[in-house]
């Protein structure tokens, strides 16, 4: 073992520019040796903090707890991005083994007794501890965690609840790695061209790479979503669609060993049994409690309030929809898979938009140019290109960010295309967060990770007005990271509640599509020549078309997220009849699935959104006024306003409630009035 250290890059100073993790030195064999020391590093921290007979102050207990664990932290932020981002089969394993010790070692400090007394000894007394406002928020949420992870139970019950969380530890890892392996397994191969009928050149000349790639003779479509959607919206060929929508709602959903049903009901038992021996009516009620909504019957409220308006929409969608197929005389009947291709149809007929018509606009590289333009804009950042600098995959590229007085502000990363190694979506991560040390201000090390169209022989990567709009949310949650100015790494950056993290990403993709910020980046990527303001307005025209299946495909995830996380400790279920009584209840017509069903829903069985799916529309609730705001002032670019956001959003990471937050910058609560304006449904 002491040579294993001696060797581990993981274990040692990383001697790279700007300490970013040294990608290229690590093996699989590290991590498991640099986890052992990690745990043991901080299990010794803990203990001396633990043993101390003097009584406690903020310093000795809770500023030593947060800085306990750092080299397992720095082993986490690398193992497990790359489990996302660039995995392999020997990380998956690493990852299979991993996840009980470390479920174990977390339990280890929170049903620390000794530990939890000195923390309660000091939130018991604090109002005379003379603390910072972020010293307060500090203690308050390590008080929070220990008795949200069963500090206060008695022994048994503190026993089973170790049991439970080493299985929900295993099964999360279980249903991501079957959903990434179902997602690369299928495949729709093509070999008579007439099957192609309806596809835009671009995806033909992709499908034709994949297989290529793939060592395939034809064209090959997958379920990433640069292949599917397209696909989806524009084949001609019937049974085609409906053959590949029904392998992508049906993933992980045929009896074999990539099924995830059964995680699924164990999943949802598990948390439930969890949350009643903490003392919570449900799952959600746990969660919710730190959340901005609180409850959630308060959740609920937003989602029905907005399914009530968004269903009548979508119906009225489907009635146009199917009077065009109608007119076709072919007696055929609307049906899920038929939905992207009638609603292009129909958007065409009635705005003459097509947004395949604007991809030579949105030249990848332009967009990022068209994003860094806007962030320089509203709070003097500067993006630089670094070249040698590691990266974890021969395709991501790093900036290093700068303010307007050439100060370093942190590290960024793009990671922009699909790879059998990648889970699929969209997300923003941190290798490192932003923290105050007896140096200063530490920079954090950012990684933006997305699944855009690859470039291909004759095209470079070109981005749909929705894939542009995703870099621009990606990059709202980046500068979260990075503006980040607080002292505790704990409550840096997007360490805020769930349904206040998409307040930062969602704002910003109010600037994708503004004159000003379209004239900087969207033109042709042959001519050069601006994006015309006729397209610009057909696509703004088009962008309330089609908003109820949106928003409707949306909130029946989000309340099948509800109804799985609200249920009683002692009820059993079997997921698709669930899920089935679910949509029932609600009134889903048949011709919209949720965006997510059960077997495939990532976000809340195994990344970190379970009963905190709703946080999206919550937040949208805060980005369209917040965006308001800058309306009203008639700059989209106002300096006071978006000072104002910078300091009171982005730099304060969870400092303070985000309630508290919001009024700061908006001096008064959220208006819903902006969502149900923005989504075209008062």
């Amino acid at each position: 073992m002491e040579q294993t250290i001696i060797l581990n890059p993981l274990l040692q100073a990383y001697n790279t520019p700007f300490d970013v993790p040294p990608f290229g030195r690590i093996a699989h064999e590290h991590y498991l040796p640099a986890f052992e020391a990690g745990m043991k590093e901080q299990c010794k921290n803990i203990e001396l903090i633990a043993s101390l007979t003097t009584p406690p102050s903020f310093t000795d207990t809770v500023e030593a707890l947060e800085k306990s664990g750092k080299l397992l932290r720095n082993v986490s932020s690398v193992f497990f991005n790359l489990t996302s981002a660039n995995t392999s089969p020997e990380l998956e394993e690493i990852s299979r083994q991993i996840a009980p010790v470390l479920a174990k070692h977390a339990d280890d400090i929170y049903l620390n007794a000794a530990l939890f007394a000195r923390i309660k000894a000091l939130y018991d007394r604090q109002d005379a501890l003379q603390l910072t406002g972020e010293q307060s928020k500090l203690l308050e949420k390590f008080y929070k965690d220990f008795v949200r992870n069963g500090a206060n139970l008695d022994a048994a019950k503190q026993e089973r609840l170790r049991e439970i969380n080493k299985d929900l530890s295993l099964l999360t890892v279980r249903f991501g790695q079957n959903l990434l392996a179902e997602t690369n397994h299928y495949e729709l191969l093509i070999t008579d061209q007439q099957d192609l009928a309806g596809l835009p050149a671009s995806l033909v000349e992709a499908a034709a790479l994949s297989a290529k790639e793939a060592g395939k003779e034809g064209w090959r479509f997958t379920l990433h979503n640069a292949s599917i959607m397209p696909f989806l919206q524009y084949a001609d060929q019937r049974h085609l669609r409906k053959e590949i929508y029904t392998a992508y709602i049906n993933r992980c959903n045929h009896n074999d060993e990539r099924d995830n049903k059964e995680s699924v009901a164990q999943l949802a038992a598990l948390r439930a049994e969890k949350a009643a021996l903490l003392g919570y009516a449900s799952h959600a009620h746990l969660v919710l409690e730190e959340n901005m909504a609180k409850t959630p019957e308060k959740a609920n409220e937003l989602l029905q309030q907005l399914w009530t308006a968004a269903l009548p929409v979508a119906k009225q969608e489907a009635k146009e929809m199917q009077a065009l197929m109608d007119r076709a005389g072919k007696g055929e009947q609307l049906e899920a898979w038929d939905w992207f291709y009638y609603a292009d149809k129909v958007r065409k007929e009635k705005y003459n938009y097509d947004a395949e018509a604007l991809r030579p606009y949105f030249k990848l590289d332009n967009v990022r140019e068209g994003l860094f333009f806007v962030a320089k804009k509203l709070y003097g950042l500067t993006f630089h290109p670094l070249k040698d600098i590691p990266v974890y995959h021969e395709e991501v590229s790093a900036y290093e960010v700068k303010d307007d007085k050439n100060q370093l502000i942190g590290l960024l990363y793009l990671d922009f295309h699909p790879r059998s190694s990648k889970r699929g979506g969209a997300w923003m991560t941190s290798y490192r967060k932003q923290s105050i040390d007896e140096n200063g201000r530490v920079a954090p090390i950012i990684s933006i990770v997305c699944n855009f169209s690859r470039p291909t022989n004759t095209q470079p990567s070109l981005l749909t007005p929705d894939e542009a709009e995703t870099l621009f949310h990606e990059a709202g949650h980046a500068l979260h990271g990075l503006l980040s100015n607080v002292t505790y790494e704990m409550l840096s950056g997007t360490a805020v509640p769930r349904d206040f993290v998409e307040l930062p990403s969602q704002v910003m993709e109010h600037w994708a599509f503004e004159p000003e910020v379209l004239e900087q980046y969207a033109k042709h990527y042959e001519t050069g020549e601006l994006i015309p303001a006729s397209l610009v307005e057909k696509m703004k025209a088009a962008f309330k078309f089609n908003q109820g299946f949106a928003t409707v495909e949306y909130l029946a995830a989000s309340l099948l997220d509800m109804s799985y996380h609200t249920l009683a400790p002692d009820r059993t279920i079997e997921p698709l009849v669930f899920e089935k009584e679910a949509m029932e209840k609600i009134g889903q017509i048949p011709e919209i699935a949720p965006r997510y069903r059960s077997t495939y829903f990532q976000h809340i069985f195994s990344g970190g959104y379970s009963a905190g799916y709703y946080s999206y529309i919550w937040s949208e609730v805060l980005d369209s006024d917040a965006f308001a705001a800058f309306r009203e002032a008639g700059n989209i670019f106002d300096p006071a306003i978006a000072t104002s956001f910078r300091k009171n959003i982005l730099e304060k990471g969870g400092t303070e409630e985000p309630m508290q937050l919001y009024i700061a910058f908006r001096k008064r609560e959220p208006d819903v009035k902006y969502l149900l304006q923005h989504r075209g449904l008062e």
